[in-house]
């Protein structure tokens, strides 16, 4: 008896002691003083990052045009070379021996119109027989020509200065015509291409400028910025049907040649960002996909309120619909109230408010 007495003592000091504190944590909470604020308008600027593609301005193939033995390599792979600088020599002894021939014919067909236009001269031959010798020269002229063309295939030069990439034949290999010997590519300049959403694009032709050009940021694969800007010259013609993308080519100098052909890294294009609302992150709360703050009305008491977000900047929102400047938000301690309560607060100035983010984050 007196055990179940013990046990009916103890459990009611211990019901007292949890409403006790209960009561208490109430009572904090009655007694807390939560900080507000309100939106901003101003101008400023986003910043969106794009993955990226990095091409040479020029990036070609070399083939052989001719048919024969590989007889020089006169450059290594990853090598610059210059524009005119001979690099692979196809094997020329039958072409050589068509463009000795055809320069025989040539002199022959010269000293033979020679001849008979100075019978001409003299009414020796006809008219008729003039033109019949200088068509023969011409055409022996066209057949040297020609010649001197299939000569000069067998050397391959440079088209432009650029960087050698590997080797697909090897000294003494037998080529085809159209055979693959190497690649060359030009990155004084690069070429970077991103993709920007369809709703992004068309925020950008309706900030940009007539015959703007919107400069650009790269970070490389390293995560380290490259030193040029670059700046967007072209965007494609078409969107994208199955990603609703459409690519923008930015332009970057690359005097120090690091950047090389098929690289990747992000684009970090920054926009304006004009009249724009704003509200700190810490503001908001997420239900579902849908984006809400606490608003705190005339009597104190906080009310959910939906929002439609835009840009994101560090630490910020843009608030395209759902509040004005006059409305006062919870900044600090969205978890510990719920719609309907009545709280105590504090009302923080916007401006300083945004100033001090960095030390007000979570």
């Amino acid at each position: 008896m007196f055990k179940h007495k013990s046990l009916v003592l103890f459990g009611l000091i211990g019901m007292l002691g949890f409403a006790s504190c209960h009561s208490e944590h109430e009572k904090e909470e009655e007694e807390a003083v939560y900080p507000v604020s309100s939106p901003v308008r101003m101008d400023t600027s986003v910043t969106k990052d794009y993955v990226c593609q990095i091409h040479s301005i020029q990036h070609i193939e070399l083939r052989a045009l001719e048919r024969g033995y590989l007889t020089g390599i006169f450059v290594d792979e990853g090598q610059m070379v210059q524009e005119g600088q001979v690099m692979f020599q196809i094997m020329p002894m039958l072409n050589q021996a068509e463009l000795n021939k055809a320069e025989a014919e040539a002199n022959f067909a010269e000293i033979e119109y020679l001849n008979t236009k100075s019978l001409a001269d003299s009414n020796v031959v006809s008219a008729n027989e003039l033109a019949l010798a200088k068509a023969k020269f011409d055409k022996a002229k066209a057949q040297l020509a020609l010649a001197q063309v299939h000569m000069q295939f067998t050397e391959i030069r440079a088209p432009f200065t650029g960087i050698m990439d590997r080797f697909h034949v090897r000294l003494g290999s037998l080529l085809s015509e159209g055979d693959l010997l190497t690649e060359l590519s030009d990155n004084s300049k690069m070429w970077v291409y991103f993709n920007v959403p369809e709703a992004e694009y068309l925020e950008y032709m309706a900030k940009a400028k007539k015959d703007s050009v919107i400069k650009v940021a790269l970070e490389m694969a390293n995560h380290k910025m490259f030193d040029e800007p670059g700046y967007v010259e072209t965007i494609e013609a078409d969107f994208n049907n199955e990603t609703g993308n459409i690519a923008f080519r930015a332009t970057f100098k690359n005097p120090r040649r690091l950047l090389r052909h098929g690289e990747t890294g992000n684009v970090r294009m920054t926009l304006p960002l004009k009249n724009a609302l704003l509200i700190p992150q810490k503001a908001t709360y997420e239900v579902l996909d849908k984006t809400y703050v606490y608003v705190i009305d005339e009597e104190n008491t906080v009310r959910a309120r939906m929002i439609e977000t835009g840009a994101e900047l560090p630490h910020l929102f843009e608030v395209k619909e759902g509040l004005s400047e006059e409305d006062r938000i919870l900044l600090d301690g969205i978890r510990k109230v719920r719609d309907g309560y009545e709280v105590e607060v504090k009302y923080l100035n916007p401006d300083s408010v945004i100033q001090h983010l960095d030390l007000y984050a979570e």
